[in-house]
């Protein structure tokens, strides 16, 4: 059986400015209760117990607040991401550490990864280019362990990339269908799960 795996999930986009933290979870509220172009300036500062010139402060537009929650997510899961696979021992311990890991993240948080996954289509094409390119930095962190774990005879694959690419859009899917109130999994069962089908999907043996 595969053993439960330990790594810390990426929390909320931290910032050093606790008002930011605030429009941060604010707009993540009120994308995920209104979707992006329902949602005003307004309706976020009303979250955060700010004024709407408050949002301005910070961020010059809608766009800019969504843009930004959108990186900081981004590259906090890459580094966390990195991180798990770096400390792991084996190319199979890295797949499970780090596919577990992301598949809790996109449950625990489920609210904010949505919205990084999905509202990516309202971003201007600057900011699109911007997170596709932290999006491809963490589709590279499972590619090479995927062809690490093939250059070591653990995994079975012939298209690396493909394979990362399926993994990776099975745990991001997890933030279209999950919701706290399915009381038959857990985020960590979630993380045990698709830790499993990693694994499997690489033709590995489980432990």
């Amino acid at each position: 059986m595969l053993s439960t795996v330990t790594t810390p999930t990426p929390s909320l986009p931290e910032h050093s400015n606790p008002t930011v933290v605030r429009l941060f979870e604010a707009a993540a509220d009120a994308f995920a209760d209104k979707g992006f172009h329902a949602t005003t300036t307004r309706d976020i500062a009303s979250r955060a117990g700010l004024s709407p010139a408050g949002v301005y402060v910070h961020f010059t537009s809608k766009e800019d607040l969504l843009f930004q929650l959108s990186r900081v997510g981004h590259e906090a899961a890459r580094d966390d991401l990195a991180a798990a696979a770096a400390a792991a021992d084996s190319p199979p311990h890295a797949l499970a550490e780090v596919i577990s890991a992301f598949a809790r993240w996109h449950a625990e948080q489920h609210q904010v990864a949505r919205i990084v996954q999905y509202e990516f289509r309202h971003l201007s094409p600057d900011h699109q280019r911007e997170v596709l390119t932290l999006r491809r930095e963490i589709d590279g962190v499972v590619e090479r362990i995927i062809a690490e774990g093939v250059a070591s005879g653990d995994f079975h694959v012939t298209d690396t990339r493909a394979t990362a690419l399926a993994a990776l859009s099975l745990v991001v899917d997890v933030a279209r269908w999950y919701h706290p109130g399915i009381k038959r999994t857990t985020p960590e069962q979630i993380g045990r799960t698709y830790a499993t089908l990693a694994l499997r999907l690489v033709g590995a043996r489980e432990d």
